[in-house]
């Protein structure tokens, strides 16, 4: 049992943290400000705690905020909390950022959900349907301990594994590496990915493919070449297809696209989420 404050506990990322958490014999202490969020939590049955009252209880802090908001939140609140407080942060954008206010006598641990794999088997619906993962399906998460003990690594992985299951597996990793996965790999690189073959379906569809036609080609198509292309299937790629997987590899992608994952634009695509723009194109 751990008394625990979350910080943003009506939001949605709070709410899915609360729903969780409450399967277990934890202290909840529920710190929200919106009415929305307040109206979440007493939907739950539930009452939220004063900010100061929960900081000068709390064992661990769960910041269940959005990024742009966190760094100057935690240093309001985070000079309040007792020496061996351990904070746990859900996206490692701030903390790689070296936006979390330096306090030594206190633990910081980050983590964040894979989510369910789509090679995963899912026996029901409601396991298919849950994409995020943390109500039905089954997931992986990753796990950092920035600073602290060993000892609160592992109650950070423990707590994790609570309000992200259920959970498969656990990855210990370093902070660094959990911004390579995110932003980098799953959404500077993954989501551009994926919004591409929405468009190219929408072009299908506006020269003419019938739209049912065209949807049922690509979710098909997407599935098998995921499967070959990932070593899932058991076999390869046709002469064919690979013949023209490279005609247009070369008109579609730059050739330094791999660049994205060098430190400085990881750091720099860290740094764009907390600013909430884009930078300034480079003009030569």
């Amino acid at each position: 049992m751990s008394t625990i404050a979350i910080l943003g506990a009506g939001g949605k990322m709070g709410c899915r943290l609360t729903d969780n958490l409450m399967k277990y014999d934890h202290a909840l202490l529920l710190v929200e400000i919106s009415e929305t969020g307040l109206a979440n939590i007493a939907q739950r049955g539930l009452t939220p705690t004063p900010q100061a009252e929960a900081l000068t209880r709390a064992e661990v802090l769960i910041l269940a905020l959005p990024d742009r908001l966190m760094s100057q939140i935690a240093h309001g609140v985070v000079p309040q909390l007792r020496p061996g407080t351990l904070v746990i942060t859900l996206d490692p954008a701030v903390a790689h950022a070296g936006g979390l206010p330096p306090r030594s006598d206190i633990s910081y641990f980050v983590t964040h959900p894979c989510h369910p794999s789509l090679f995963e088997h899912f026996e029901t619906a409601a396991e298919r349907d849950d994409f995020f993962g943390g109500i039905r399906a089954r997931q992986a998460i990753v796990c950092a301990l920035m600073q602290g003990p060993e000892a609160h690594y592992a109650l950070g992985e423990g707590l994790a594994r609570q309000f992200f299951g259920p959970v498969t597996r656990s990855h210990r990793i370093t902070v660094e590496q959990m911004a390579i996965l995110e932003p980098t790999m799953a959404e500077a690189c993954g989501i551009a990915l994926v919004l591409a073959l929405r468009e190219v379906l929408e072009e299908a569809v506006r020269r003419g493919v019938p739209r049912a036609a065209a949807e049922d080609f690509m979710y098909g198509h997407v599935k098998v070449e995921l499967g070959i292309g990932f070593g899932r299937a058991g076999f390869p790629f046709s002469d064919g297809a690979k013949l023209i997987a490279a005609y247009g590899r070369e008109r579609i992608f730059r050739d330094d696209w791999l660049k994205l994952f060098e430190p400085a634009s990881v750091k720099e695509q860290v740094d764009t989420i907390l600013a909430g723009r884009l930078p300034e194109p480079v003009r030569s």
